[in-house]
């Protein structure tokens, strides 16, 4: 008996799909579905062990996230074990997320060098930057991110005004040329982002934001400061937020990192790029 090969069976679906348009017939819901994309697979790492600002940003995260998946063409799994990365275990996934913390052994530090340089696809937030010693894991914190050591942060978490810088690529192409961001604590780094041939710089800063804070001593009063970028080298992105404002004696969320709807359409947008949804 002669077996039609999974490609040949496609082809021929969407043959006789096309010919169904042309002469004007009804396409069953069935064989409309098959021809669609399967969802690609988005693994979310994270610690949830410091500061309850960040735990709670990955408690939050772990929930808006799964909730977006099937309208947006992705599957959604959270695992606290980042010894994925050394053993293989992110092979199997298109996207790994960073959500509160970054690799520390060598080897999940080697597996995850392995998947980025063999074509995986990663998003990182806010903590999974942080670094005092970018010369301990110079590959990530000066080429991958290009962002070297942690310079100063502003305090308390506010909103800030986003000047949106490249609104040609897939996460940001349907942006406005600046929206108010969710509330965050904002972090400045040692290494100027301009001077990196490799960066691509997404949002930056508004000046109208200045003075970014609510402690005299620790609010930006003037400058540049990247909020999002990627590195044209990799299928990456970096998002400077993802810390809520707490209620430290309480325990007690004061913000949501998903409450502004254009943020929330870099995130989409950009997962969408990351796994290859997007037609970029």
């Amino acid at each position: 008996m002669h077996t039609i090969r999974s490609g040949s069976a496609r082809t021929v679906l969407r043959i006789l799909l096309l010919l169904a348009a042309l002469l004007g017939l009804a396409v069953p819901p069935a064989a409309r579905a098959s021809t669609e994309a399967a969802p690609f697979k988005v693994l979310a790492l994270y610690s949830g062990t410091w500061d309850a600002a960040h735990i709670d940003f990955e408690k939050e995260a772990n929930d808006w996230f799964p909730r977006q998946a099937a309208a947006n063409g992705f599957t959604y799994t959270a695992s606290n074990d980042w010894d994925l990365l050394a053993d293989g275990g992110v092979s199997a996934y298109k996207v790994v997320l960073f959500l509160d913390d970054l690799p520390q052994t060598a080897a999940q530090r080697t597996g995850f060098e392995n998947y980025m340089r063999g074509g995986g696809a990663w998003l990182g937030f806010h903590v999974s930057a942080f670094t005092t010693d970018a010369a301990s894991w110079s590959w990530y914190h000066n080429q991958f991110l290009g962002s070297g050591d942690f310079k100063s942060n502003t305090w308390g978490p506010t909103s800030a005004v986003l000047k949106v810088e490249d609104r040609t690529h897939p996460s940001t192409a349907h942006l406005p040329a600046t929206f108010t961001s969710a509330v965050s604590e904002w972090y400045s780094w040692s290494n100027d982002l301009r001077q990196n041939p490799d960066i691509k710089i997404l949002a930056s800063v508004d000046p109208s934001s200045f003075p970014l804070g609510t402690d005299p001593n620790q609010s930006w009063y003037s400058g540049y400061y990247p909020i999002l970028w990627t590195n044209t080298k990799y299928k990456m992105l970096y998002a400077n937020f993802g810390h809520n404002a707490m209620n430290y004696d309480t325990n007690t969320r004061l913000s949501s990192t998903f409450a502004s709807e254009t943020q929330n359409r870099f995130l989409l947008d950009g997962l969408k790029w990351l796994g290859g949804a997007s037609g970029e």
